[in-house]
């Protein structure tokens, strides 16, 4: 089906431009919808023309637009205030004033968004406005934010963030920073120094207990050059004999373990003195035998420390132990060399009484245990402990590779290449 309806004539006549010129529009927004909550609306200006409020469009109206009619200016208005939702005067005033322009909405919009920043409840614009050149409108100049801004600004920078100390608290406090920095903790140093000294103790534990033993007197016994006994002991009833003796010294049993032994013939094997005075000698060892035990668990808590706080802490701590026991191996074995009979004699002297210790060369301990076998058990002593030491020593030495400075020259060496 065809459109028959006759096309409207192009007029020859060119278009009048829109008026977009809004410095004379009033604050008051274009539609209902865009008047601020909580407030009465802003209505103070009376109607333009002095048209009733609600008026409908004028008579003829429909050509203002295309005959170049200007929107009439509003004037301000007094300070009486409109009724709450009564539609504004002039601004529907017929098609001649286009309310619903797009610059009248941009207008309205700017003029709701400053009246909703300057004040929550929003007033005529002769009322808000400030007069020119008054103290309020001088204020209002000084201070572009108003009481009303969202935005905090501080009178006077006087936080902690903007006073900065005097140098002299600088420099101390970048002192101690630094002198923290560089320090070294305590605790890894003491740990260090107590495994330097409990290290030489336990070698010399460890090789007393080597040397208290069956398997040394078989050893020495059997070993080519040791003197006999001269009233009749076989080589088998000295390992008879001096393992009951040793084995005494080791063990928990009582005076009667030795005091209850007889010869063949049924005479006792060791007289009421000797067997006082292997007692003596039993609670020496056996202290002896503990204290080495305290001091290897402390040395396992050192190491077990020093292992996850202290980078090399376990070596430098048996480097200075062994060093240590060398030097106490080296001295006590001079003193032993230039005279042993002196020696002997002051080591009993520290850990028995005068008188308790002393024996005829008949009696079974002399016979068991002669002077040489003592001066092989002091060799026996410090060539164990000389040789662990000097052991550990090698094993501790502090080499470039375990002080860490290939690992540090390393990476230096690197940067020096890539240099340009």
């Amino acid at each position: 089906m065809n459109d028959e309806t006759p096309a409207r004539a192009k007029s020859a006549t060119p278009q009048p431009e829109p008026f977009l010129d809004t410095s004379g529009d009033s604050d008051e927004p274009a539609f209902s919808w865009l008047t601020p909550a909580g407030g009465d609306a802003p209505g103070n200006e009376k109607a333009v023309n002095d048209k009733p409020v609600g008026s409908g469009p004028a008579k003829g109206g429909g050509r203002a637009e295309a005959e170049g009619t200007v929107p009439a200016t509003p004037e301000p208005a007094t300070t009486e205030a409109a009724p709450s939702g009564a539609p504004k005067a002039g601004a529907e005033t017929g098609k001649t004033l286009q309310p619903e322009s797009r610059a009248d909405r941009k207008a309205a919009e700017a003029a709701v968004g400053s009246s909703a920043v300057e004040s929550p409840a929003p007033a005529s614009s002769t009322a808000a406005r400030p007069a020119a050149g008054s103290p309020a409108a001088t204020a209002a100049a000084g201070n572009p934010g108003g009481a009303g801004s969202p935005v905090f600004k501080e009178s006077l920078p006087t936080s902690a963030l903007h006073v900065r100390p005097p140098e002299e608290e600088v420099a101390r406090r970048n002192a101690q920073r630094e002198s923290a920095a560089n320090a070294k903790p305590v605790a890894p140093r003491v740990m260090q120094v107590l495994l330097a000294i409990i290290y030489p103790v336990i070698l010399l534990v460890l090789a007393v207990r080597a040397v208290t033993s069956p398997l040394f007197l078989w050893v020495e016994y059997n070993r080519q050059g040791f003197p006999g006994d001269g009233y009749g002991f076989s080589t088998d009833d000295r390992m008879t004999y001096g393992s009951y003796a040793v084995d005494y010294l080791s063990n928990w049993a009582g005076p009667r373990y030795l005091g209850d032994l007889v010869h063949r013939g049924g005479e006792k094997l060791f007289k009421d003195g000797e067997v006082s005075h292997m007692a003596d000698v039993k609670a020496v060892i056996l202290s002896t035998f503990g204290a080495g035990t305290l001091l290897l668990l402390l040395a396992l808590i050192a190491i077990l420390y020093l292992r996850k706080r202290s980078t090399g802490g376990i070596r430098r701590g048996l480097f200075a132990g062994s060093i240590i026991m060398l030097v106490l191996i080296l001295g006590l074995g001079t003193l032993a060399v230039l005279g042993w009979q002196q020696f002997f004699t002051e080591f009993h002297r520290i850990f028995f009484a005068d008188g308790s210790w002393t024996f005829s060369l008949d009696d079974t301990l002399i016979r068991l245990f002669p002077s040489q076998f003592w001066m092989d058990a002091g060799i026996a002593i410090a060539g164990l402990v000389l040789l662990a030491s000097v052991v550990t020593l090698v094993f501790t030495w502090p080499t470039r590779r375990r002080r860490g400075v290939a690992h540090e020259a390393k990476p230096a060496k690197a940067a020096t290449v890539d240099q340009p």
